[in-house]
Order: structure tokens, then C-alpha cells, then sequence
């Protein structure tokens, strides 16, 4: 890539607004990865404290073709903190229960995901947190519940937040960065974790567990822990969800247990909402200050699937040299990006305190594919990126801003599938964890070259990975005239 495609412009300080999805346990990790340098003609010296400088990226930013699916997603992200045991979302009918409040009313039938994703911290006794997911049949006649992808990974000591490099190959899962981000990344490798069979049974009018998992703080040195869950699932006939919260029970000899499949019937029917509740969202229509929530509900779309053309067209014509085409991801109400979208899945039902929409897509499948064909008389070398640029809902001069160097924050950290014809036509399948902070500029994912008139298609797809904040952009970018060897 050539600096003179590139404008950068020295500024005294920028700021930036950011969604609230960054947990509060990045406070405990070290946030001291090198980033990569910008195109630059000048060394700086070794001595020299770092100036801030705006990168702007030509090229067009385009909102990203297709929409959500209409399969349901159950996700369960509110409140994230626990600190006392409570039902966290329940599709149960409100009748005969102790909060009909709590619970949602929303049978559940067919393909359907579930994410729940909620964290502890310094509990009373350094007592271990239970979350359940609870299913109930209530027909007359079984029902079977297949999982053919599955993951729950607690934040310690399976999946600890820490610094990574901004690009790792992950051809095993074996690079995380983030309980979260290991669930998604095992569930697009098609897995499931060894608690979860790949089908069960429910008996007319019985309820069953799906999870029952731990998460413990005694014994850590800062007492924070959380777990989180991705669960694929396909049910025959109509059932409801739950998931709920308990800290551990204690056996007469003062020791802790897991909960019962009875004890979690009790909490669902008898139990409170769990504490304490999240901030009050923004209305959609609200003014001031925004503040998205956490979500609770049940959003309608789990898979976003395109096909990234021209409009009107079969294929993605490359830029021009130096100019870029970028495509939002995961953009929302305040990081539109200049699209004007906002890929948020709509809430089929929530609770009057959660969000109103699932801001972040958090644990969306994105499956996109780009036909790349070169128009011109000449072979170009093609660069694909995905990047975090700084938040924005209308763009400067329509180009997307980065900053070097970046702000603190985690932006993007996770995996995604990589799906291309190499330069000697074979398939390639890859792996790439991604940690990026804000505004970072990073290095492609790939890069290849096109001869004149050729087109190729390269498939990107991933869960949006918990612990991420919105949005990003993947960005397709014709660095310069090549020659083909």
C-alpha cells in the first residue's frame, strides 16, 4: 500500500464515543500489545513521545446488503453483574408463577440459538454462581431438542481476558481472548463442549436442564469470574427457555452443591428477577445522553447472510487503485458510519428495563461473500480487512477515520473464517483471531492478486464475538499495480 493513497493529519487530541459493551473485567488485564505503524516515510526517534494522528481511509463506505433471518435467538445479557440469585429471562407463561413479570410468554418452536453471557464479581462468602438453562415441554407428547453446535467457557480459568497480537492465526481454537469469544469461536467450527449431548428428550409436561454451569470465585485472586454460553438448538415441537441464576446451595455439612433440576423448577416458579438490574435504556425516540442497555429478550434473526456486489449486479468490482470499498458491520443506533443502517436485530419480546434492540448482535452469525472480479486491462493486488475505525454515525468528507497511535480500549477480539482460492487454485481454510483496539490500523487478512478480467470469490464469516463493541468495517482495497509471476 502506497503512503500517498493514505491522509494523515497531526492533531492534538481526539475523543471518542463508545458503546457500553466493554466489560468491566478489561480492568484487570494489561493492556500493553504493540500495534502495528501506519504507512510512514519518517522513523520517529526512539526517545520521541508519539503524536496523535488521524489516518482517513479513501474509498467509500457501503451499508452491507441483506438482512437478519427470522430465527430466533434467545439472549441473555441482563443483568450482566449478579449479585443475587434470579431468573435472568424466562419464555414461561406468566401464570401461576411469583414474578409473572419475569417471564415472557414466548413458546419457542424449531431452529432457535441461545447465548447467555453473565458475569460475578466478589460474591458474599466467595459463594460459587450457578447459571441454569431450563427447558420445559408442555404438550402431551415428547419432544426432541437437537444441538448440533455448542459452548459454555468460563472467564477463569478457561478463557481469561489478556492482550494478543492484533492478528494470530487459530487454526485449533486454541487463541481466546474472553470466555465469550472462545463459546463463538468453537460454535462456527460446528463443536459443541462436552457438557452438552448432541440431542435430548423432553417428556410431555417434564422440564430438563440443559446447563448447569459453575462459576467460581473462590480461590481466584481477584474475585471475578463469569461464564458464557452459545448453544445451537432445533426442537421438534414447542417448548419454553429459561435461564436463571443461583448461588450455590450448601449440603448439611455446610458444603456447596450444584443446584437440582427441582431447586431450578423452584427459583422458576417462585423466584424474583436476579439483582441488581441494569441501567434504564434510551427510548428509541429519547433525547440526551444514550445509553443502550443490556438485552434481555428474545431478538428476531440469528444469521445475517449476503452476497457483497455492486447494486443491481452479480459481482464486486475491485476499486481503483488506492481507493477502497467498505461494507459496515454489526453498525447501530449512534455508529452508522455514514450507511445510514443499523443492523441491530429487533426484539421479539424484552423486559421494560433491557434494551430495546440487540445493539452489537452479539453472537450473530455473519456470513458474507465477496465476488471479487477485476474490470481493467492490468493485475491488481486486492488487500481484505477487517477493522475497527473510530465510532462514528456521519463520516467526515464520507472517509472512515483511524488514529495512531489507537486509544486504550479493546475494540474487536475474536475469531473469524477465512474461505478463498489461493494463487494456484486451492481451496484455503483459515483461522484468524483479531484484537483490535480503537481506531487501530491493522494488517489485511489476506492478500492476492487478480489478474486482468479474473473474479474470485473469498468468504468471511463469524459470530459477532461477545465483549466486542460496534461497529467495524470489512474493507476491500486495490493496494497497487502487481505483476504476476
Amino acid at each position: 500500500m502506497q503512503f500517498s493513497h493514505w491522509v494523515i493529519f497531526g492533531i492534538s487530541s481526539i475523543s471518542s464515543t463508545v458503546a457500553g459493551c466493554i466489560i468491566a473485567a478489561n480492568l484487570s488485564q494489561s493492556l500493553s500489545t504493540p500495534t502495528p505503524n501506519p504507512p510512514s516515510s519518517a522513523t520517529p526517534s526512539p526517545t520521541a513521545k508519539p503524536s496523535i494522528r488521524d489516518i482517513f481511509q479513501p474509498g467509500e463506505v457501503r451499508p452491507l446488503p441483506g438482512q437478519l433471518d427470522r430465527v430466533p435467538l434467545i439472549n441473555s445479557n441482563s443483568p450482566e453483574w449478579i449479585k443475587q440469585s434470579g431468573i435472568l429471562l424466562s419464555t414461561f407463561p406468566p401464570e401461576k408463577k411469583a414474578t409473572p413479570a419475569a417471564h415472557l410468554n414466548y413458546p419457542i418452536n424449531g431452529e432457535f440459538n441461545l447465548f447467555a453471557h453473565h458475569f460475578t464479581h466478589d460474591p458474599k462468602d466467595r459463594q460459587t454462581l450457578y447459571i441454569g438453562v431450563l427447558v420445559h415441554n408442555p404438550g402431551t407428547k415428547p419432544v426432541a431438542i437437537a444441538i448440533p453446535a455448542a459452548a459454555s467457557y468460563r472467564l477463569e480459568p478457561d478463557a481469561p481476558f489478556q492482550s494478543k497480537p492484533p492478528l494470530l492465526d487459530n487454526p485449533n481454537g486454541q487463541v481466546f481472548s474472553g470466555p465469550g469469544i472462545r463459546a463463538v469461536d468453537t460454535v462456527l467450527r460446528g463443536q459443541r463442549t462436552r457438557e452438552f449431548p448432541a440431542q435430548i428428550v423432553v417428556k410431555p409436561g417434564h422440564y430438563q436442564l440443559l446447563m448447569n454451569g459453575d462459576v467460581i470465585t473462590k480461590g481466584l485472586t481477584k474475585p471475578v469470574n463469569g461464564r458464557s454460553t452459545l448453544i445451537r438448538l432445533k426442537s421438534n415441537a414447542p417448548i419454553y427457555v429459561a435461564t436463571l441464576a443461583m448461588f450455590a446451595p450448601k449440603n448439611s455439612n455446610s458444603k456447596e452443591r450444584a443446584p437440582t433440576l427441582q431447586e431450578w423448577q423452584n427459583l422458576l416458579t417462585q423466584g424474583k428477577f436476579a439483582t441488581p438490574r441494569d441501567k434504564i435504556p434510551t427510548p428509541p425516540d429519547g433525547k440526551g445522553s444514550l445509553i443502550y442497555g443490556r438485552v434481555a429478550g428474545v431478538q428476531v434473526g440469528s444469521t445475517w447472510r449476503a452476497r457483497l456486489t455492486d447494486p443491481g449486479q452479480t459481482k464486486l468490482t475491485i476499486p481503483n487503485v488506492g481507493q477502497s470499498i467498505s461494507y459496515g458491520l454489526s453498525t447501530l443506533r449512534s455508529g452508522r458510519l455514514g450507511t445510514g443502517q443499523i443492523q441491530s436485530a429487533k426484539l421479539l419480546v424484552r423486559y421494560p428495563d433491557t434494551a430495546y434492540e440487540s445493539h452489537g448482535n452479539y453472537a450473530t452469525y455473519y456470513d458474507l461473500t465477496l465476488p471479487l472480479t477485476n474490470s481493467t486491462v492490468q493485475p491488481q493486488t486486492i488487500a481484505l480487512k477487517l477493522s475497527s475505525p473510530i465510532k462514528q454515525d456521519q463520516l467526515v468528507q464520507g472517509r472512515l477515520r483511524f488514529r495512531q497511535p489507537p486509544q486504550t480500549f479493546p475494540f474487536f477480539r475474536g475469531t473469524i473464517r477465512l474461505r478463498y482460492l489461493d494463487e494456484q487454485q486451492q481451496q484455503q481454510t483459515r483461522y484468524l483471531h483479531l484484537w483490535h483496539r480503537i481506531g487501530q490500523w491493522v494488517d489485511p487478512l489476506v492478500k492476492f492478486n487478480l489478474k486482468p478480467g479474473e473474479t474470485r470469490s473469498v468468504q468471511v464469516d463469524f459470530y459477532y464475538p461477545p465483549d466486542a463493541t460496534p461497529p467495524q468495517v470489512l474493507s476491500i482495497t486495490t493496494e497497487q499495480i502487481s505483476s504476476l509471476n
